[in-house]
């Protein structure tokens, strides 16, 4: 089955793995509610994510009437407290998830995480779903340091040279996993059920799909092309 045109698959983790959606609400509500600002809809809070806790809670907070730095600080840091004890609690695989890495697993696919968040909370999530041993890497938001989340192409070159190399290809709901994957030379995938700002087929992907079902048809498309 070596005749598979991809050897790495690498995925963004919240909007593209996992419906993250409801516990990051929840972490930002109970940061909010700390500062007294009024409260957001899981709704309300799912285009702010992508990336980072931090840029997701600014957004929040300009959302609720603003804050000032001290606030902000405060805030951030009980977001996080929170998120880290609460990780999981409404968090669920997309449907088609777990036979698509079995599919890829098969193949002899190696398969990564890169995400904007915080690389501890990334391997936490992945953990307590217990997923550790599907994925070769996490690669998180501050992996690379400042300057190296996505859309650089920094922790997408990490995660092929963490996997040996090989050719890979990146999947994800954003235009930060998009340019990422483009300024890393790499194709990419778009996924229309993550967290959208703006239609999946205006990211600029090389490849758009609507369920994991569709993944490895799509997968072999772009290695023929």
């Amino acid at each position: 089955m070596r005749d598979f045109p991809f050897d790495i698959v690498g995925f963004d983790l919240d909007g593209t793995l996992f419906d993250t959606s409801a516990d990051l609400a929840d972490a930002v509500n109970h940061a909010l509610g700390l500062l007294g600002k009024p409260l957001l809809s899981a709704s309300a809070v799912k285009p702010m994510i992508g990336r980072g806790a931090r840029a997701m809670l600014e957004q929040a907070l300009a959302a609720s009437g603003g804050a000032g730095p001290d606030e902000s600080e405060r805030a951030y840091r009980e977001l996080l407290l929170f998120y880290e004890a609460n990780i999981a609690r409404g968090t669920r695989a997309y449907p088609g998830l777990p036979a698509a890495i079995d599919a890829l697993e098969a193949r002899g696919v190696r398969l990564a995480i890169v995400t904007n968040k915080l690389e501890r909370l990334a391997v936490k999530l992945v953990a307590e779903l217990e997923l550790t041993d599907r994925f070769g890497c996490v690669i998180g938001g501050d992996t690379m340091g400042p300057g190296g989340a996505k859309p650089s192409a920094l922790p997408i070159r990490e995660m092929t040279a963490r996997l040996g190399g090989g050719r890979a290809v990146f999947v994800g709901d954003s235009i930060h996993d998009v340019l990422a994957a483009r300024n890393a030379g790499i194709p990419s995938i778009a996924v229309r059920f993550g967290f959208l700002t703006q239609p999946a087929e205006q990211l600029g992907a090389d490849a758009v799909i609507d369920h994991f079902d569709q993944l490895l048809p799509a997968l072999e498309r772009l290695g023929g092309s």
